[in-house]
């Protein structure tokens, strides 16, 4: 009885710390800015959205958050699609910890969405910057670093 207790508290807890931890990476890894934005001319070259997104979060009160996570997941289809196939198709651990990131976040706006509007909107708000850091790791790598 004591071993199954011991067991549960183990793991248990290293369920939380290791949520802790993914989620501790994701804000490092969206915390970093490049030294120069380069996913520009990936926007335009695709027409992508999330810069409307962004935009749209930030300036609206009450945005049709159902509609920005279609423009975002265009936007990361997209994307994802061009990183796989671009010169250098090494599929780095920071870019699919990301990419995992994305999928959680899109699972927890749609709980969300109707119980805790604001939270949903955090939510969508992560997607978009995962957007925007594939953007410009594919702009990075269309320019030889050199954008």
């Amino acid at each position: 009885m004591l071993e199954t207790i011991a067991t549960a508290i183990i793991v248990y807890g290293s369920t939380v710390l290791f949520a802790y931890w993914f989620r501790y990476v994701c804000r490092l890894l969206l915390a970093a800015k490049p030294a120069r934005d380069c996913a520009g001319e990936v926007v335009e070259a695709n027409h992508l959205g999330f810069i409307a997104v962004q935009k749209s979060l930030r300036h609206e009160t009450a945005p049709d958050l159902a509609v920005l996570m279609t423009s975002l997941d265009r936007d990361y289809v997209v994307l994802t699609y061009l990183l796989a196939h671009s010169a250098s198709p090494t599929a780095s651990l920071e870019r699919q910890i990301l990419r995992i990131d994305y999928h959680i976040m899109a699972g927890w706006c749609l709980l969300a969405r109707g119980v805790a509007p604001p939270v949903a909107r955090t939510a969508v708000e992560e997607m978009a910057s995962i957007v925007a850091h594939f953007a410009n790791s594919l702009g990075e790598q269309a320019a030889g670093e050199l954008c």
